[in-house]
């Protein structure tokens, strides 16, 4: 059975908003995390840096999240508007914007928990590995499987 444009459009989008529901208890958990930091009685012991870090890891964490949920209420804002297609590309790329910032957050917070456990070097090294892991896992290798099912 051939899938008609419409029919792959729907199971694209409902396929998105599916992996969006996996995506986004992982990122609310990292941001509940942060927002309970603060609060912590080992906090105050924190330097600016790793203050500094804490905060630019809490910001992503909030516009990953942010990011992430936001094809939810577009889809239920524009329901019935017949610009599946449409939401579908915009969602994509809010999709891919929320997971770099989440991305970002948790390198940035393996970075401060690194340096509280250990020193900066060994935060410096673990954030930028985890940096690298995730930037394989999450983009290198889908776009390297992309070509190479195109050269196929």
């Amino acid at each position: 059975m051939v899938e008609d444009r419409k029919a792959r459009v729907d199971r694209e989008l409902i396929e998105l908003l599916n992996e969006l529901r996996i995506l986004l208890p992982g990122a609310q958990v990292l941001f509940a995390f942060l927002l309970i930091l603060p609060f912590t009685f080992r906090f105050e012991e924190l330097t600016q840096t790793h203050r500094g870090a804490y905060f630019a890891a809490f910001l992503c964490a909030a516009v990953g999240n942010v990011l992430l949920m936001a094809p939810s209420a577009n889809h239920r804002l524009r329901f019935r508007e017949h610009d599946k297609e449409g939401m579908l590309f915009w969602f994509n790329r809010l999709a891919l914007a929320g997971s770099a910032f989440v991305a970002a957050s948790i390198a940035l917070v393996v970075y401060v928990v690194a340096a509280v456990v250990f020193n900066e070097t060994w935060a410096a090294v673990g954030a930028g590995v985890m940096t690298c892991w995730i930037v394989v896992v999450w983009y290198v290798v889908p776009l390297w499987q992309r070509v190479l099912d195109k050269e196929q």
